[in-house]
Order: structure tokens, then sequence, then C-alpha cells
């Protein structure tokens, strides 16, 4: 197979010219030794074309899909993705704040400013958060907030609400949440805010959610039939198949699988890239291991509270149950005392 991309790409080296340069440079070997054995397999796998690197981490993404470089990659893929021809003319920083927040299993984080004033966010989740639509719509509003401050600053005294343009959340998540997996043909979900009755306003807001493992499972069984399969199966999937595939069909794709391979030439840099990916994904993999301890506490806690409040609510009842017998008691009692008064009564009159 590795023969098979070195038609394509002839710069590809083998396994044995990778490690011969790494072993040139202590740094480099200490660095490559320290890594466990399924993270070397998958570092030389990459620089070695038996697999494709993973675009969608942060740094291979930023390098390959660079907004301030190559801006017409990731205008391409947002255009077949919205349905709409569009074009970056600024990049910007991120919300700090949210990063920190919520840094656990969010792999790449970018945001864009398209030309005409809309803002766009794109992420990639390793995990699907939970709850996804409530966390997407308080950040899409943080987005929206922040257009509407920037609007404001600018126009002063002549701001209107007409200059305030819309935002676009969208999150590729590489295993989604359970929630997807009801709609196991589809892997592109549009979200807008509409009405009930077919008025028409423009409400800024739009979301879309790509879930890969879904979209992984159903190319599997139709191909790639269209830019958006394209798109999706460069960003999501890394088997020499889909490189060779996507080079015959698509140019452009080929040529930027050359710029990953050219890369792949300074082992150096992209043994950077890589550890950074590492301590990133470390990280991640802890934090969702303490988020999942959450939730099962939480889960746990509210099982409890249930219990309680059955516990409570039968108690209630044996209260009820225990006055009603108290009651009966009494009426026995007094039936009682009652016979007994006219037993007397009859042998009075006996």
């Amino acid at each position: 197979m590795n023969n098979k991309l070195k038609q394509y790409f002839p710069m590809i080296r083998t396994k044995e010219e990778v490690i011969r340069e790494i072993e040139k440079d202590i740094r480099l070997t200490e660095e490559f030794y320290k890594w466990e054995d399924a993270q070397r397999t998958e570092f030389l796998e990459f620089c070695t074309g038996v697999k494709g690197v993973k675009v969608l981490y942060d740094s291979f993404f930023k390098e390959i899909m660079n907004p301030e470089t190559v801006p017409e990659r990731l205008e391409d893929f947002l255009s077949v993705l919205l349905q709409k021809k569009v074009k970056i003319i600024e990049v910007l920083p991120g919300d700090n704040t949210r990063l920190a927040d919520e840094q656990s299993l969010l792999i790449m984080d970018i945001l864009v400013r398209f030309e005409d004033g809309s803002y766009c966010n794109v992420e990639v989740q390793k995990i699907g958060y939970a709850f996804p639509g409530e966390r997407c719509a308080c950040y899409s509003s943080d987005l929206l907030l922040r257009q509407y401050k920037n609007a404001r600053s600018k126009r002063k005294n002549e701001f209107t609400y007409k200059d305030v343009k819309g935002v676009y959340t969208i999150v590729l998540v590489d295993k989604s949440q359970r929630e997807f997996h009801k709609f196991k043909d589809i892997y592109r979900h549009v979200f807008e805010q509409k009405s009930d009755t077919g008025l028409t306003l423009n409400l800024l807001q739009n979301y879309i959610f790509i879930p890969l493992d879904i979209f992984r499972k159903n190319i599997e069984n139709k191909g790639i039939s269209n830019k958006l399969d394209a798109w999706l199966a460069f960003l999501g999937m890394d088997s020499p198949e889909t490189i060779m595939e996507l080079s015959q069909k698509y140019p452009e794709f080929k040529a930027m699988y050359e710029h990953i391979y050219n890369i792949c030439q300074n082992v150096e840099k992209v043994m950077g890239m890589y550890s950074e990916e590492l301590k990133i994904l470390d990280h991640n993999t802890v934090k969702y291991m303490v988020d999942q301890m959450q939730e099962e506490i939480d889960n746990q806690k509210e099982q409890l509270n249930n219990q309680k409040e059955q516990l409570n609510n039968q108690k209630e009842q044996l209260d009820i149950q225990k006055n009603q017998l108290k009651e009966k008691d009494k009426k026995l009692e007094e039936q009682r005392k009652e016979l007994q008064k006219l037993r007397r009564i009859l042998a009075e009159k006996k």
C-alpha cells in the first residue's frame, strides 16, 4: 500500500529513513521514545504514507487549512457546507474564557469573519459534549453579542440592528452523542429558528452539526458521491484508499496531501506538532474521565433523590393509613361501648 501512495506522492519516505533521521538528533530520539508504542506507530504510519494525517488535529488543520495563508481551502469547505459562496476576510481571536472552561474534548476551534460581516465558528470535538444543543446555543449567543458590540462600537450613532449580521456555529464530532445515532443515514444537521406560522424573520443564529462517525459508516456503503463527502472524507478519514480516491477525483485534495507529506519531510517540525496534539489529547482524556465521573455522580444523586421522594411518598401513605386505622379503632371502641350499654339495658329489662 505504501508503494501505491508513493506513486502519487514521491516525497514519501520509508520507515527506516524517518527513524534514521530521528536518531541523528538526541533531542528527537528522547522525545520519540517517550511516546507509547501506539503513538510511535501512528507517527511513523502517517509520515510514511501507511495512513493519512488526522487533519482535524488543531496543529495540522491550521497548517493545511490556515485561513490566513490559504483561505481558499477553508472558504471552499464552508461554501460547500453552507451551500452558498463565502469569502473569509478576517481570522478572529477565540473566546479564551470558553476555551479554559471547555477544553476537554475540543480538538480544534477557529473563528472567522465573512465578507458579508457574518461570524463563523468551526470547532471539532473528539467526543461530543453532553447537552450539545444547549451548549451551542449559549456559545452562539456569545458570538452574536460580540458581533453586536463590535457593530455598535464602529457605527456609533448611525448603528441600527441591520448592522448585526448572522453567526454560524459549525460542529464536527469525531464520536457523536447518542442523539445523533437516531438518524443513522444523516450526517449533516442544519438548525435555524423558524416560526410556527410561516412568518419569516432573520433571527441571525444558525447551526450545523456533522457527526463524522455516522458519515464514515455511510461512506463505506455508498462511497464518495459529492464535494461535501469529499471534504468530510479528507477531514475525517485517513486510509490510503481514501487518499488515492480523493487524489484521483479532486486535484485540489491531492495538492493538500502533497502539502501534508512535504511537512512530514521536516521531522523535527512534525514531531513538535504531534507532541503538542498528544498533550492536548492526554489532558482531554483526563478531563473527559472527570466529566464522565461527575455525570455518573449527578445521575446517582438524582436516583437517590427520586428514591427519597418515593420513600417520603410511601411514608405519607403509611401515615394516612395509620390515621385511618386509628379512626376505625376509635369507631370500634365507641361501638363496643354502645353494645355494652345495650346489654346492660337488656339485662335490667329481663
